[in-house]
């Protein structure tokens, strides 16, 4: 969600349908995989870099080939034009160090200037996911759109200087409408490539508004799709329904905000992808689940306009972690995350990272975990 969501964004600055009955059953892995707190870090609330103020950063990948980060921050060009950072981030198996800011990349529309800002009008982006694609050493990011503004969410290819090379095509399902379609800022959060590259998988934060609710508190939400993409044709392949949990806890006030969505989603391997799921709730603070899926089980939803509880199978889920069982000093708005370099006994890094909405109540955080895959 940019900057989470709009409401979100207002409570921290100055601060229902009924349940589906189809609920995507969550497996009790005999099992699972298991995350190992190596080190947290911090950069300092609108740090100023290259005459942009850093902060808003919602999508995060890493090139094992140069050592360098990406991070995409969600600016809807208001602060600065739409942009990128690239980043170095000392990693090992005993601590994660402090970030070093490398470069900041303005990102191109297609006719070669940067996004207009919401102030200016045109295709304002609101950049949300990133990812590096191993083929091309090109990147892929997602925009929400905007549905006041009657922009469409999208998923277009660039340059590792910022460059528009092309637009994939989503479904039209995906696209705004009045009555139909993705909600306001709920629309594409998640962004995971396949290690060959070959496919993305683009994932909506919330239910479109013909598919479901919402969640509530103790009520699930409605079907969150993923989308995959063929990276070649940047065509539609299929699409699998994501159901999200409930809000886990009332907000201290009732009435008063509390939201839960997928914030991002990241491949294990070419079939397994882990999902995060990011809560918040207004006095009480965020709660961030990370759950484990497999992207052949399900119905195929791809050319289903509306989905009807019971006449399609949502994706089964696992629980491999609930962040705050793991240590962290604390739990922010994290909204992205990636594999980082890998230890020397072979198992992987993996490294989330919090939008702190430009608001000095909030923090950019990178944490990175030891991921040890079930044996």
């Amino acid at each position: 969600m940019s900057t989470s969501c709009f409401t979100r964004r207002q409570l921290l600055a100055g601060v229902a349908a009924a349940a589906l009955s189809a609920c995507a059953p969550v497996r009790a892995p005999t099992q699972p995989a298991r995350l190992r707190l190596i080190g947290e870090a911090t950069l300092a609330h609108r740090l100023a870099f290259k005459g942009t103020a850093v902060g808003g950063l919602s999508g995060l990948d890493f090139d094992a080939a140069s050592g360098l980060w990406f991070a995409l921050c969600d600016d809807r060009s208001d602060l600065a034009p739409a942009r990128f950072y690239t980043l170095r981030l000392p990693l090992d198996g005993q601590r994660l160090g402090v970030p070093e800011l490398v470069d900041v990349v303005t990102l191109r529309q297609d006719n070669g200037l940067p996004y207009p800002s919401r102030r200016q009008g045109g295709d304002v982006a609101d950049p949300e996911a990133l990812r590096l694609l191993p083929r091309s050493g090109t990147l892929l990011w997602t925009s929400e759109g905007d549905a006041r503004l009657g922009l469409d969410p999208f998923v277009r290819e660039v340059t590792l200087d910022g460059r528009h090379l092309r637009e994939l095509s989503l479904p039209d399902h995906l696209h705004m409408r009045v009555g139909t379609g993705p909600r306001d800022n709920l629309a594409l959060e998640g962004l995971a490539v396949t290690p060959d590259g070959k496919t993305a998988w683009a994932a909506m934060e919330a239910a479109l508004q013909q598919d479901g609710p919402v969640p509530g508190v103790g009520r699930p939400g409605g079907p969150c799709r993923f989308t995959q993409l063929d990276v070649a044709s940047g065509r539609a392949l299929q699409q699998r329904a994501y159901l999200p949990d409930a809000i886990p806890q009332a907000p201290l006030v009732p009435g008063t905000f509390a939201d839960n969505g997928v914030s991002e989603v990241l491949m294990i391997d070419a079939h397994r992808m882990l999902v995060l799921e990011r809560a918040y709730m207004a006095g009480v603070g965020n709660s961030l689940r990370l759950y484990e899926v497999d992207t052949r089980d399900g119905s195929n939803t791809l050319d289903a306009a509306r989905l009807v509880a019971g006449e399609f199978r949502p994706t089964a889920k696992r629980l491999v972690a609930n962040f705050a069982q793991l240590g962290l000093s604390r739990l922010d708005n994290t909204e992205a995350m990636a594999w980082g370099p890998a230890l020397r006994n072979g198992n992987r890094t993996l490294v989330c990272l919090s939008d702190d909405n430009f608001n000095p109540a909030q923090v950019t955080q990178f944490v990175a975990f030891e991921y040890m895959e079930a044996a």
